[in-house]
């Protein structure tokens, strides 16, 4: 895995109380009082009529409202339902890496605790997973939000990530996913990034899928996202795209922009001197002194950056003892003791 932290020791979810086919499904709050029994009641009316082994792992994300009161409540009812309640408010990303540090299950399902995402869906997904895939993502086909200030900016969005990531999905803002577990369980993750976890299985060469699935319009409360978190997405994007390209050698990225410093430097140099041997001007009536020094230095920084940066990355695998790529499965190599 490329573009992940360091990773904390898990405390819950160990392979001696996983359940083969069980089903983790991981619900992050943040003030959603009046969705939760509602929406917990229905994910374990379906997740019985399923029949799985499965487990519900609520995330309160520093809620301000009852929202931990009310999941306390639901946790006397429902023996599957499983709290974990953070000091403040820390985001969604968090609370989804929360809650996959701590999930059992085989298969680990994300879902939204707003009552948009309809938890009659997770079947369907863990059905198309069980197809070979390895992800298999919600796609929000008949979305109901508001026509320009979500749907319309959230497609543009979409198509974005999906043109610089190469990863081809329609809606990779739908909360509702299911995972394999080996596909999740070593990923870390921040900032915004929960929505780009089938960009990070992809690097791991998983076999990624879309479904379209059931959306409903906000019955209570108020949604949490604004413009503002589409900013913040662009520029995950942007740190997912480096680090896809270049997290391994970064002194391309570092040199490349110190090598084209280092050239617009000469440049100056040049027309410096042309101007000073066929025109007869003196170097102080002109800036292109003080840009040609300017250039070079910020070249010269550029790659040694570059090189400060191979020397980290080395240190990143070293020190934690990680190979630089991953392996699907070996076939006819013996059994190591």
């Amino acid at each position: 895995m490329r573009a992940m932290q360091f990773r904390q020791p898990r405390t819950t979810a160990t392979a001696a109380n996983r359940v083969a086919g069980s089903i983790s499904v991981v619900l992050p709050v943040y003030n959603e009082e009046s969705n939760l029994r509602p929406m917990c009641q229905s994910i374990a009316d379906t997740m019985r009529a399923f029949g799985r082994p499965y487990e519900i792992i609520a995330v309160n994300d520093g809620s301000q409202d009852g929202s931990m009161a009310e999941l306390l409540a639901l946790a006397n009812d429902l023996r599957e339902l499983k709290l974990i309640d953070f000091r403040r408010n820390f985001g969604q990303t968090a609370a989804i890496m929360a809650g996959i540090d701590h999930a059992c299950g085989d298969i680990v399902v994300l879902i939204d605790a707003d009552l948009q995402n309809d938890p009659a869906d997770i079947p369907r997904l863990v059905a198309k997973l069980e197809e070979g895939f390895d992800v298999v993502s919600g796609w929000r086909k008949e979305r109901r939000d508001q026509p320009i200030r979500r749907n319309f900016v959230s497609r543009v969005a979409n198509r974005i990530i999906s043109r610089v990531s190469g990863v081809q999905l329609n809606d990779y803002g739908c909360t509702l996913k299911a995972y394999r577990r080996d596909m999740v369980e070593d990923i870390r993750l921040y900032g915004e990034m929960h929505r780009f976890i089938p960009i990070y299985a992809t690097w791991m060469g998983a076999r990624v899928t879309e479904l379209p699935v059931t959306h409903h319009a906000r019955r209570h409360g108020k949604s949490k996202y604004g413009l503002d978190r589409t900013i913040k997405v662009l520029l995950d994007l942007m740190v997912i795209k480096f680090l896809d390209r270049y997290f391994v050698k970064p002194i391309y990225v570092f040199g490349g922009f110190g090598v084209l410093f280092c050239v617009a430097a000469g440049g100056f140099f040049l027309w410096m001197l042309y101007l000073k041997i066929f025109e007869s001007a003196s170097f102080i009536l002109t800036p292109l002194p003080l840009l040609a020094a300017v250039t070079f230095m910020m070249g010269v920084v550029s790659i040694l950056m570059g090189l400060l940066a191979e020397m980290l990355v080395r240190t990143y695998f070293e020190s934690q003892n990680r190979p630089a790529y991953q392996v699907r499965r070996l076939i006819n190599f013996a059994d190591e003791g």
